[in-house]
């Protein structure tokens, strides 16, 4: 049996700027929980995945985000170096 497709990554935005890359199964309930991080708006940036794709995009993403600010991550995904 396959997994369900449940999941989406997303993005924490301030203006322009990326602050925060995660997954969630229900990105309408998760973006209240990010209370004490400064956005303004967050962008579902996939179709619906299962939690092994959508961690593994997770990854992709904060990866590519990092080689593109010299091995920095987004300033809320600091303990996440890949």
């Amino acid at each position: 049996m396959s997994e369900s497709r449940n999941c989406w990554l997303y993005e924490l935005r301030d203006g322009h700027n990326i602050v925060y890359y995660g997954i969630s199964c229900d990105p309408n309930r998760r973006e209240p929980e990010h209370f004490g991080k400064r956005f303004s708006h967050m962008n579902i940036i996939s179709v619906g995945l299962t939690r092994s794709s959508a961690l593994n995009r997770e990854r992709d993403e904060i990866q590519r985000y990092q080689y593109q600010h010299g091995g920095i991550p987004p300033k809320y995904n600091r303990n996440k170096y890949y």
